[in-house]
Parts: C-alpha cells; structure tokens; sequence
C-alpha cells in the first residue's frame, strides 16, 4: 500500500494499494471507495510506488513492472528472473527493485543501470536512507545500507529469522521487522531496541514524529513511542505483556510435550495412585515433575524438567533460536546442505511455505516438504490449521488431500540444471594490456607508408583512454555517459585495421557493450543501416582463422546478451553465427572452447524466453556436437536417446545430470 499526494481529482491525496488477487486498487480516502482497478499483473502484487508526474509503478510475483497512468499500463517490463519482492522510488528520481534473485537493480526507464548484490537470500524491502542512499532488508536475516552507487556501507546483523522490513527516520534512527517476532531499532549500525510481539512483523514504518508503527501476524496494528506522555496505559500494558507470555508458552516444549498441555499447579491437589508416580505441571514458563509420596501422602518436588540428550525434543540451535528439529535438506545441484527448522507447535504449511520462499524454490514443492517433515518429526496424525497466510507469498494455498493445481494435473516435473535462468557474460578486462596492444598495432600502421593513415592520432588515444575511465567506473554506470563520437571510433578500427591486428579491438568492444550507452550506441548505428557489427563478426571469423580473432569475438558476441535492445539482433543471425564458430571449432583453444559453450547457454536462454523452437533445434544441435567422447558420435545423429542415456552413465557428475533432465523431458 502507498499513499499518493494529493492532487486536482483527490485534494486529500488517495491510497493505492496492491494484493493477491493481483489487482492495483485506488481508493478515496473522503469516502474509502475503490474508485479505480487496475488489471494486468497475472501474481500477486508485491509493492508499490508513486512517481513525480502521479503514475503508479508496481510490482509483481510475476516478475515485471508495471507503470499505470490514468488507470492504463504504459509501460511493462521484466524486471528480474524470479519473482519481484519491492519497488522504491527516490524523491530524487532513482527506481530501485529487490528480487528473490538476492540482488537490487537501479533502473532508469526500462534499462537497468546497476546490479546491486551482496545478499544471501530474497531481497524483501527497501527504503530510503536520508543523506546516505538506501536500505534493504532480506531473507538472509540482515538489513544493509547501501550508497547509491552500489558501494555497500554498512551491514545490521540481530534478526534470528527472515526480516520483511525496514524503514528509516531523519534522526538516523532504523527499524527493521522479522519472522523473530521482533522489531528491532538500530542507530550507527547498532541495535538500540529490541520490541517483542505476539506473532511475526510484516511491517514497521516511522512516523513523522519518530513513533514507528508495527503491523503484526496476529492482526493487530501498534504504535511505538518515546514520549511518555502518550504511553498506554498500566492495564493495557500489562495486558500486552501477558499476551507475549502466553504467546510464548503456546510455543514452549519440555521433555517433549508442549507446555501449554501441562497441568496447573491445582493437579497437586489430587492424589497419586502409586508410590512413585510421576506428575509433570506447568509452573509459570517452566514445566517441573513431581513424585507422589503415598507414605506421606503428598507430592514431592524433583526438580525443573529439562530436555535430555536422548530426548526426540532435547532442541537445536539455528540462526540463534531453539529448534525441536533442524532438518538437512539435499536440494542437490552441487549446492550446500540446506537447513530446515520445526517446533512441534508450528504448522508444517506454513513453514514449508516460509522455507521454500527462503530458499527460492517453486510452491509446487509444498506438500514434498509438508510430508518431509511430518515423517521425521512423527506427526503422521497431524491436523493442519487453515488460517495462517502470508500477505505476500499467499502461503496456505495448498489444502491438503487436493492436488495443488486448479484442473487437478501431476505435479510439474522439476529438473536440476533445465532450463538455465540469467546470462553469463565476460565482465573482467585487462584494459591496460589491451591499449598497450592498440599502441603496438598502431605504430606498426604508421611505420607503413602505405597503411600510415590507418593508424591513431593523439586525439584517437585520447579518447579511448576517455572511454576506458568510464567503463572502469561500473559503479558508476548509472550516471556516466559514452557519446557517439566514441562508438564510432571503434567501429572505424575494426573496418579499418587489417584483420591480424584487430584482437585487441574487439576485446574493446566487449567491454564496451557492457555500458548501457555502449549497447544503446551500437543499436542506433545498427538501426541507421549500417549492421557494421556484423560486418566486424564476418571479418573476425573468415579464413583463414585467427585464432586470437575468434576468442574475442566469442566473447563480444556473448556480451551482447546483457543488454536486452541486442536480443533482436542476436535471433536475427544466430543461424549464421553458430554456423561460423562451429566451422572454426578445430582451431579453438580451452578458452575458446569455454566462451563458447558460454554463448550457447545465453542463446538457449534467449530462445526458451522467446520460445522460439527453430533456434532450439540449432542450439541443441551445436550443444550435443560439444559433447566428447562417449556421446559424440551419437550426437552426430541427434539420438537423443541414446545421448542421455550415455550422458547419465558418464562419470561427471553434471553431465549425468543434464542427461537425466533429458531423459525426463523425452518421456
């Protein structure tokens, strides 16, 4: 939910406000009618923004933003891979997203300028920093701020569990919420407060006046103050504090049985039936076990009941909190051991629906995970309870004994490695080596009377040394610029230059595509007719080949995949650029060899987005040719059968794997 400032239709401003029905409502805050729908989204919406001009900016599960102007999408795009977490809009003009990819993206209409990475998990909300930049809460348990750079400053660490929020004052001061119950107040990148409440904290927003409001799974909304001269009163406190201690006595467990079970201490007014008897009651927060004495007929005190070492319930420790079980979960792909933890008193739905969230795996997972842990924790008999939900992830939308989908279909078949989200790209650059080779070639031309007037002038130098600060400066990327002057440089280079000396050139142009001017400049000089991009890739692979030609215009060509504006282009002649580098495979090197199964991931990347199947077919067909050894002369014939089937009895361990999802897909 967002307020927008009030304008000519809502002199008092109005409230949009965001949900699982996947709807943008805006509503009239004189009358509380929902006086426009916004439809396009097809998840749940996930946040909200105002811009300056009065569109609203949203959110979505479905992995996009969405710009509406009165009442209409204006503007769609995919924001991320995964599911988008928040948007945050800066007075000062910067869009920012968080996903469940980990990562912040700073956008400047549709292209985004800086990736922000440095969490561990889900990105859930962000928040401006007055003066410094912003602020990110995440699944990871932290809360870091962050110079709108992308320079990290500063990281909070005291949350237990997820945090879903934070928010910041003018005084400096932070609150961040969690799955911990908690609400924590930081100053200096310390925790000067910490709040307790019945239930998690979806929610913890400063007012003007530096209360923070707190909103809470128990259905209740807080103020928190400072002034007491509007503190509660000592009843409604008390009150408050007896419903934290109950809370917490709901979820206690003693020897195994959940403290709220036990018997008061009233059923020490009733006599035991043998000498010896043992009776365990509830005294306060702990449970303690006595022991009829039939010869004095009373019952005597043995001690505080503790959890044992051969005790199903004794407890473990994760992320600083008492658990009755930390399950080791396997999600295999080469990834880390997992940690799933589970009280007996908590509902299996609700926390696999947290973990897998957690985790960033699909919610077709749920009931997996539900019967995982009700199989060793021994609730076989267990009774779920229908009314948890988050507001966000939509958890409890299983009903358990129905199948998961609406039209009642098998699960989704799920696949370790197929298919491959994001592209990989070739990010790192030796710059000096590759002027001081520019340098070399230049003076070689110049030495030549009949090629002198190929080589640089001082002005020439001047610039690309201009060119290479900027590309250096990826922090920056947001801000800086590359001006026209600059692409055509470097294309008058590569057309120019005799083919043996133009290595160090392309690889110039690698990087150069990595800058949202460099990809953008490109495009225009494409656009206007002259496809010299294509003219440089003809030249760099022809015969006979060069071998230092054909790694950088590998990886060139694999660069382009950043910036979506190239995607186009890259589909248009995919056919003639995978049937060029296969024709040069015999000279390749190992690196070559890499840079190449690189462009192939980006391409199927591409075609499985676009759907389209022509290139599929080609892709899988350069893949399969990659294969050595035990598959390659099957892959000749593109028996797919018999490819998986040798793939999954090789002896590396992802290309058993691949062959596996292969053979799920073929079934």
């Amino acid at each position: 939910m967002v307020w927008a400032p009030p304008s000519d239709r809502f002199p008092e401003g109005a409230i949009v406000s965001g949900g699982m029905d996947t709807l943008v409502l805006l509503w009239n805050l004189h009358t509380g009618e929902v006086v426009g729908t916004m439809k396009g989204h097809t998840s749940q919406v996930t946040g909200l923004a105002i811009d300056d001009n009065g569109d609203i900016i949203s959110s979505s599960m479905d992995c996009t933003l969405r710009r509406w102007r009165d009442g209409n999408a204006v503007e769609v795009w995919e924001a991320h891979k995964v599911a988008v977490q928040t948007v945050l809009k800066l007075p000062s003009g910067e869009l920012f997203t968080g996903s469940s990819d980990s990562t912040i993206k700073l956008w400047k209409g549709r292209t985004c300028l800086h990736t922000f990475s440095g969490h561990a998990d889900t990105v859930r909300c962000l928040a401006q920093m007055p003066g410094m930049g912003i602020l990110s809460a995440s699944h990871d348990g932290t809360i870091k701020l962050w110079a709108l750079t992308g320079q990290p400053l500063l990281e909070m660490i005291g949350h237990t569990s997820l945090v879903y929020s934070v928010d910041a004052h003018s005084s400096g001061l932070i609150a961040s919420g969690s799955e911990d119950r908690s609400v924590k107040i930081w100053k200096d990148g310390i925790c000067v407060q910490s709040i307790e409440h019945p239930g998690c904290i979806w929610d913890a927003k400063f007012l003007d006046n530096g209360d923070v409001v707190t909103a809470c799974s128990d259905g209740v909304v807080r103020i928190w103050t400072t002034d007491n001269n509007r503190f509660c009163s000592d009843e409604e406190l008390a009150t408050y504090t007896d419903i934290i201690s109950q809370y917490t006595l709901t979820r206690k467990t003693v020897g195994g049985l959940k403290l709220m079970d036990l018997p008061g201490v009233e059923a020490l007014q009733v006599q035991g039936n043998n000498d010896g008897q043992t009776l365990i009651v509830r005294e306060g927060d702990n449970g303690v076990a006595y022991s009829w004495n039939s010869k004095e007929l009373k019952w005597d005190k043995i001690g505080e009941v503790v959890d044992g070492p051969g005790d199903a319930a004794q407890g473990q420790v994760y992320d600083g909190a008492h658990y009755d079980f930390v399950f080791n979960v396997d999600i295999g792909d080469g990834e880390p051991i997992r940690k799933l933890p589970y009280n007996r008193s908590d509902d299996p739905y609700a926390v696999a629906d947290k973990w897998l969230l957690k985790e960033n795996l699909p919610l077709t997972y749920r009931q997996q995970v539900v019967e995982f842990i009700l199989q060793n924790s021994g609730q076989s008999n267990f009774v779920p309870d229908p009314s948890f939900r988050d507001p966000y992830t939509g958890g409890n939308a299983y009903v358990p004994g129905e199948p998961s989908s609406s039209n009642g279909s098998a699960p989704k078949q799920t696949f370790k490695h197929i298919p491959k989200n994001g592209m990989l790209l070739f990010e790192t650059a030796q710059f000096e080596g590759i002027l001081k080779k520019i340098t070399v070639f230049s003076a070689t031309l110049a030495s030549d009377s009949e090629q002198k007037h190929l080589s640089l002038s001082e002005a020439d130098f001047s610039r690309l040394a201009a060119i290479v600060k900027v590309l250096k400066n990826t922090s920056f990327y947001h801000t800086s610029k590359l001006a026209d002057a600059d692409i055509v440089l470097l294309l008058k280079i590569l057309k120019s230059w005799p083919s043996q000396m133009m290595f160090p050139v392309v690889d110039f142009l690698r990087m150069f595509v990595l800058h949202p001017d460099g990809a953008t400049l490109l495009l225009k000089t494409i656009e206007s007719g002259n496809d010299v991009l294509m003219e440089t890739f003809r030249k760099a692979v022809a015969i006979p080949v060069h071998s230092p030609n054909v790694l950088t215009i590998l990886k060139a060509v694999t660069n382009l995949f950043d910036n979506s504006c190239l995607h186009q282009w890259l589909k248009t002649h995919c056919a003639e650029i995978i049937d060029s580098f296969s024709s040069c495979k015999p000279s390749f090197s190992k690196s070559a060899h890499l840079a190449y199964a690189t462009l192939l991931l980006n391409y199927s990347v591409l075609s499985i987005e676009s759907k389209d199947e022509q290139s599929q077919a080609q892709i899988l067909s350069a893949a399969l040719e990659m294969l050595n050894g035990l598959v390659k002369s099957i892959a000749l014939d593109l028996d797919v059968k018999s490819v998986t089937s040798s793939a999954k009895a090789s002896m590396d361990s992802k290309i058993a794997e691949v062959g596996a999802d292969i053979e799920l897909l073929t079934r």
